[in-house]
This record gives C-alpha cells, structure tokens and sequence, in this order.
C-alpha cells in the first residue's frame, strides 16, 4: 500500500479523550488466524513504502481511550470543518487492516488521500459529505474481531466503548453510523456488524470474510462488498460466500468483484464513482 508525503497531518492534544462526535469507517478481521498472520507477515510497514500521494487537507486528532479495566486503545479522530453542535453528522467508523497494527497513529495516515480516512476526509469530500471519522488502532499481532467465538475480542469491545463515548460527547447522528474496513478491517466490519446488527446504517467490508451462519442478522442492513478475484492473502471465496448468505437470508448485498484485481482490491473500490453518495445516503431505520 502505497505511502504518503512526509508532510505531518496529525495533531497531538493528549492522550485522554476529550469530547466530539465520530464517524467511524471499519476494518474487518478473519476467523482464519492463519490467513491473518499471512497478511499481517506480507505487507511492508507503511512508514517503508514511498508514494507520492498527498496527505489529507486537515487534521486529524491523536486521542487515546483507557476503560476501566485499564485496557488502552489509541485512536484518531476527524471532526468535520464548521462542526456546528446544532446539527446532527453521520458518523464514519474506519477498521485499518494487518500492516498499520501498532501504537503510531501516524501509520494510519500513510496511505494518502486516494482511500481510507484520508480519502473521506479529504476537502472536496468534506464538502460533499460533512461528517466525523473515527479510526481506532488494534495493536501488533492482535485482530479486531473472530466471528467464530461467541464474545467480541477485547479490542473488538473497547472499538465499541470508543463509538460509544463518541456519541455521547458529540452531535452524532445515531440513524447515521457507518462502518468499513480493508482486509483485517474487512473481517472486523463483518463481525461488528452481526454483534450489532441495528447500530449501522451500512457497512463496506474490503477484502474480509465473516461468518456466514450469522447472514440472517444483517440481511437487513445495506452492505456493499468488494474484492478482487486473484487476491492472494484473503481468498475471494471469503466474500462469495457472504454474499451467498445474505442472499439466501432474503439480503440484497451490494457485491464487486474485481476479475484480475490481488489483494489491494480497496484502490478500485475508493475509485467508484458512487462510492459515498451510495454510502452516505444510507440511513437506519428505527
């Protein structure tokens, strides 16, 4: 995955949060441990890659979340130029996948502004779509979720008390949450999503795979899915199967597959044309 300029976006406030709605894009995570580590080993860290790409127009914000447990999890937050607190924003909950784990919030935004949270905070974005984007960190050699077991991972829950307290101190629009992921967020999105399957408007899973005997919890919900047909760290079949659930539970998943596409299927998928007007006209019902 391609790196950004060495222009530094990230502006450093503390480490306790503070206050300010969210939105939250999520990364979804396998229950295949093995396909995880496979991704995790083969992607070059972030701060090794060189791209020319730039970096998104303003700030993001390093804050950090401590429960009571005294379980930490970093986490950036983007609040959405002229935030007026008299008004409602959707919220965009962002799950980043193997190579950016760690606790270097800066590995988040090394990718640029073509996807990701630099993309959905990019200015001309902003514009269209004015909204809060919240991009928690899962540490080195953790995962953020397994659809398998029957409890969320720990990291899967303090996701949640992040969002959670995020709404509380912001304007967020509770009909508006949304959530997407790439790869190790692929996996994550499926498996927050049919934890709490009335919480998101819509989910974009990215090269990721869930567990489809639980298809039947989010037919329901709009989801648009994507991978490309030779990926070489997560199979296609992960997703096929998926979409096969929904469909069989009565869903209408929205699927892309991209025919000699590997595993970087998320460059193709920021590159549709009704990628976030398809996204942000989502809205949950109550």
């Amino acid at each position: 995955m391609p790196a950004g300029s060495s222009k530094k976006s990230v502006m450093r406030i503390g480490r306790h949060y503070g206050g300010g709605t969210i939105v939250v894009l999520l990364a979804c995570l396998t229950s295949n441990c093995q396909v995880l580590r496979s991704e995790a080993t083969s992607q070059q860290p972030a701060n090794q890659r060189s791209s020319h790409a730039p970096k998104p127009e303003q700030a993001f914000v390093e804050l950090s979340h401590t429960n009571g447990r005294g379980e930490t999890m970093p986490f950036l937050l983007f609040v959405p130029q002229g935030y007026d607190q008299t008004k409602q924003y959707p919220l965009v909950l962002w799950l980043h996948g193997g190579g950016t784990r760690g606790n270097d919030l800066k590995l988040l935004l090394s990718h640029g502004n073509e996807h990701g949270i630099g993309f959905l905070a990019r200015a001309d974005n902003q514009a269209r779509y004015p909204s809060f984007v919240l991009a928690p960190q899962c540490p080195t050699n953790r995962f953020w979720g397994n659809s398998e077991a029957n409890n969320p991972t720990t990291e899967m829950t303090l996701v949640l008390e992040i969002l959670d307290k995020v709404r509380q101190d912001h304007r967020v629009d509770s009909r508006r949450l949304y959530v997407m992921g790439m790869s190790l967020g692929g996996y994550g999105t499926w498996d927050i999503i049919t934890r709490n399957p009335w919480t998101f408007a819509a989910a974009v899973p990215i090269c990721g795979g869930g567990n489809p005997a639980k298809a039947s919890l989010i037919a329901k919900t709009p989801i648009w899915v994507f991978h490309g047909d030779e990926d070489e760290m997560v199979n296609v079949s992960e997703s096929r199967r998926m979409v096969a659930a929904l469909q069989k539970a009565g869903g209408q998943p929205r699927y892309t597959e991209y025919k000699g596409v590997g595993h970087n299927s998320w460059v193709a998928a920021f590159k549709e044309p009704d990628f976030l007007s398809w996204l942000f006209a989502q809205t949950r019902s109550d």
